[in-house]
């Protein structure tokens, strides 16, 4: 989302780290956040009065300039590169999803995050021909110019990494960029770091925990041009990353699996409703070379260099407030919806959503919908 110009100064980044780790801040309110304020430091001297109008009776915890301090630190004595997401080095495909993380780790080659990438994903729990496959199949992608990029789990994952590393793989990371798991791959990590690149947007240090995952793998669709699942039961985590990856407007390979085995039905679902059947390197590069030809549709830039509109009178903003919480509940809306039935302007309705997320009030979802969360 964010426009890829010059560097931040070590304050500027410090800043952003800061925001990103205050209560209630995620990466799309990140970004409303630096589009009405102009720079991280303004917003975090706006939080408290925010949640306040928003209906939170205790103040918002913001993240003190010390522990971003050792946050950073930490990351400097791992050798990681620290991007934001307004620079010239950050993934150019990841920063045009809408929840792109602000700050990421990388700990190695992280030239390699400028390359073009594909994701390999699939079952942990995978076959001897499905490792096989993914092996051949990546080291073919790695050949042929393009990074793989995957999870580090075990099984399809651990094998995508595995046949890439001679010719590039990013490996992103659910806790922090030096918490490997599963700790078998711990020997495979380090060539990935020797090799090819390790990221995570977690605090160094940070164990793996299950709401992690969910958030590692739009990660991984999102640096990439297309994913590719090999092997997936039809509850598995790779359907989620390629769902992901077709809502960010990426690609999705499957490779056929035979219909008596579990882990063959979720790639058959997926080629079921137009996922590219995929038998090797070729199929995805003929779809991906025709990608790579025309440039990435990119979303709203914002430059964040001034401040958005001016704050709307407290009258004004006391009847909007009314009128959306009584069109808001528990199911999702879109933001333009909203905008349309309640007859407010779209300045007027970005604040009071704003108030309301800080307030913990209030999630963003994907799509541009919003949805006020229970018990509030």
């Amino acid at each position: 989302m964010s426009e890829q110009g010059s560097g931040l100064s070590s304050s500027e980044r410090l800043d952003w780290l800061r925001l990103i780790r205050s209560e209630n801040v995620g990466p799309r309110t990140f970004v409303r956040l630096l589009e009405r304020f102009g720079s991280a430091g303004a917003a975090l001297a706006a939080l408290p009065d925010l949640a306040r109008r928003g209906g939170r009776s205790r103040p918002v915890v913001i993240c003190p300039k010390a522990d971003a301090e050792r946050e950073m630190a930490a990351a400097q004595a791992l050798g990681c590169t620290v991007l934001a997401s307004c620079e010239p080095g950050y993934p150019r495909y990841l920063a045009a999803i809408d929840d792109a993380p602000p700050i990421l780790y990388a700990r190695g080659n992280a030239s390699l995050l400028t390359r073009p990438m594909v994701a390999v994903v699939g079952a942990r729990n995978a076959s001897v021909n499905g490792r096989n496959l993914t092996r051949r199949l990546a080291a073919d992608l790695a050949r042929d110019g393009l990074v793989v990029a995957s999870g580090l789990a075990r099984g399809i994952d651990t094998a995508a990494h595995e046949g890439a590393l001679g010719g590039g793989t990013v490996a992103v990371m659910a806790g922090g960029v030096d918490v490997v798991y599963p700790p078998e791959n711990q020997r495979l990590y380090e060539d990935v770091v020797a090799a090819g690149c390790a990221v995570s947007e977690m605090p160094p240090g940070t164990q793996p925990q299950a709401s992690h995952f969910p958030r590692r793998n739009r990660i991984v669709s999102g640096l990439s041009l297309g994913v590719v699942v090999v092997e997936a039961s039809l509850k598995s985590g790779s359907l989620i990353t390629a769902r992901m990856a077709a809502d960010q407007g990426r690609e999705v390979f499957a490779v056929p699996g035979h219909p008596m085995d579990p882990r063959g039905q979720g790639p058959n679902d997926l080629i079921r409703h137009g996922a590219t059947l995929t038998e090797g390197a070729g199929d995805v590069l003929a779809v991906l070379n025709d990608m790579l030809r025309r440039p990435l549709a990119e979303g709203r830039k914002a430059s964040f260099a001034a401040a958005g509109p001016a704050i709307p009178g407290e009258s004004e903003l006391v009847q909007a407030r009314s009128r959306l919480l009584e069109s808001l509940g528990p199911m999702p809306v879109t933001v333009d919806l909203l905008i349309r039935e309640c007859q407010l302007s779209a300045s007027v309705v970005s604040l009071v959503l704003l108030e309301l997320e800080l307030a913990g009030r209030l999630e963003r979802l994907p799509g541009h919908q919003v949805a006020l969360l229970a018990g509030t």
